[in-house]
């Protein structure tokens, strides 16, 4: 497998989601997300990831455990979507579909591969804010024997749900980390969008 799937560092360990929308024709105004709401959202979050994390559970145990997470808490079609980029727009829909299952699957495994460094760590929500037209939830990331950092979660309910769309960990945003590294691994195979997927299928 190329080196790619493997050199990432501790703070690359989320995915980033796109905003996705939603038209319904209702009499009367949604109701709109509100600040409690974005941060109980993260608070749910983060609390899935500290009992994953400090469970005792195998590597390979935990894989399943974060995809659970990630299909619960975000919107999957959306990141697979603005992760692939101008290639979704060329895309079939079969392809689509094929891409985000093999997406989400190599997302769990590489996260939680990274996961294992916060054995005996925890994140913590200390803060939430509305940011334009969503809301950006913050936490600090403790590790053991390392400075804690900043962890942001940007959090919408534009795909008609409330959900996080992107996170950015001490400044590096990984709504654009994922779509620079996805149209890289695109680039390398030549522009097969069928090669890519049936490598994602088995990285790590």
């Amino acid at each position: 497998m190329d080196n790619d799937f493997s050199q990432l560092s501790r703070r690359r360990f989320a995915a980033g989601l796109a905003l996705g929308s939603v038209a319904l024709a209702l009499p009367l105004p949604l109701r709109a997300l509100t600040v409690d709401e974005a941060r109980g959202l993260v608070d749910r979050v983060v609390g899935d990831i500290n009992k994953v994390i400090n469970s005792g559970r195998s590597e390979t145990a935990m894989y399943g455990d974060f995809e659970r997470i990630f299909s619960k808490y975000a919107d999957v079609p959306v990141i697979a979507r603005s992760a692939l980029g101008v290639a979704a727009r060329s895309a079939s829909k079969a392809q689509m579909a094929a891409f985000t299952k093999a997406y989400q699957g190599y997302l769990s495994r590489k996260y939680g591969k990274r996961f294992r460094e916060f054995i005996g760590g925890k994140i913590e929500v200390t803060g939430a804010q509305p940011i334009k037209s969503y809301y950006e939830v913050i936490s600090m990331a403790y590790l053991q024997g390392e400075q804690p950092f900043e962890v942001r979660w940007q959090v919408s309910d534009k795909s008609g749900k409330n959900l996080f769309f992107n996170i950015i960990i001490e400044g590096v945003n990984m709504l654009a980390s994922e779509r620079a590294e996805v149209g890289a691994l695109l680039d390398k195979r030549k522009g097969d969008l069928d090669a890519m997927i049936a490598d994602l299928q088995t990285a790590i």
